[in-house]
């Protein structure tokens, strides 16, 4: 018999008109931005970065560059199963690549699906800081997850 080491209700993700995401606990705790309503269709997450987004050598964080990248490609996962709906979707992985640091400015992080079927979607995403710099690149698989109502 499997052990279960999750279990619980996922509200879906609601949207506004303008295409933002309903915030969540820990996008108000670490500030970022979700953006959906790029004509391309893709999805972005905004950081404005602080002091308290660095980690010892006075960079922006590896957890919150994989954490901005996670929201942005998961984010682009929900919207290739339903727009509108914004289904709730579960990271099943998520490889990061860091490519160069950053200390201030804004990022972004932009998920784009590469495809995907009824349940699993494939998801490419970078971050980008505000002057162009390449910062991180990830490739993640999302599973869409069904409420039990």
């Amino acid at each position: 018999m499997p052990t279960i080491i999750w279990r619980g209700s996922l509200h879906s993700a609601r949207h506004d008109g303008d295409g933002r995401v309903r915030r969540s606990g820990c996008q108000n705790a670490v500030g970022y931005e979700i953006d959906l309503s790029h004509p391309d269709g893709h999805a972005r997450c905004h950081l404005d970065i602080r002091s308290d987004h660095l980690n010892s050598q006075d960079v922006l964080h590896g957890g919150i560059i994989a954490m901005l990248l996670d929201v942005a490609c998961g984010n682009a996962a929900s919207a290739w199963f339903d727009r509108e709906e914004h289904p709730v979707v579960l990271t099943i992985s998520l490889n990061t690549n860091y490519v160069a640091a950053v200390d201030a400015g804004r990022v972004t992080a932009v998920g784009r699906t590469a495809g995907g079927g009824r349940k699993l979607v494939h998801v490419n995403g970078e971050l980008h800081h505000e002057d162009g710099t390449l910062i991180a690149t990830a490739a993640g698989v999302f599973k869409r997850h069904k409420l039990a109502r």
